[in-house]
């Protein structure tokens, strides 16, 4: 499992109000191998994952918090990733329209407002999923999984799942952290 993990493809959860949702995200993450999921919160002691709903899988992946959009986003930018942001304003395009196996950080915004006009200054894209209902939007948790099952579509189709994509370092690195005692891991927080 460790050799699937995506390194280059990140979750950003801007100022999530729900605490249901970043559980049901984190779960979401380590089912496509998503590694590291950040958190835009000013207060990240409230992110508290629920074991029901998350199955635990918080525990498998790095979570990072981050205080502002600008903290987060501005180091994804440096370290060569390009941003996604979720949107409904016009100049949005279809999800599918993305090539998400490269270097990309998809931004999810809060339950109620969506992306912040700050963390919107950061994208390269502007993505939404189609919809002919009435409604706008579907639930964040639900989001998050269609366009990751889309980035795991591309990734899985190029090979990115067959070969391990992280180094010889970073892998035995994060091996020996899983086989300390994973039972008690709890998930990793730094603004890195």
């Amino acid at each position: 499992m460790l050799s699937r993990r995506q390194p280059d493809l990140r979750v950003v959860l801007e100022d999530v109000s729900i605490a249901h949702n970043a559980s049901a995200v984190a779960r979401t993450c380590e089912a496509v191998g998503v590694l590291n999921l950040h958190i835009i919160t000013k207060e990240p002691q409230n992110i508290i994952f629920n074991e029901a709903i998350s199955t635990r899988a918080e525990k498998w992946i790095n979570t990072h918090f981050h205080l502002t959009p600008e903290e987060c986003l501005e180091k994804l930018k440096n370290q060569g990733f390009k941003i996604a942001a979720t949107s409904l304003s016009e100049k949005t395009i279809s999800y599918l329209e993305i090539d998400y196996c490269q270097p990309i950080a998809i931004v999810f915004g809060n339950e109620a407002e969506g992306v912040s006009p700050t963390a919107m200054k950061y994208a390269d894209f502007n993505i939404k999923i189609p919809m002919v209902g009435m409604v706008q939007s579907l639930n964040l948790s639900v989001s998050v999984g269609v366009i990751l099952y889309e980035a795991f579509r591309q990734r899985q189709m190029r090979g990115f799942y067959s070969a391990p994509r992280l180094t010889p370092e970073e892998f035995q690195n994060l091996l020996s952290l899983w086989l300390k005692n994973p039972k008690s891991r709890r998930p990793f927080s730094s603004g890195k």
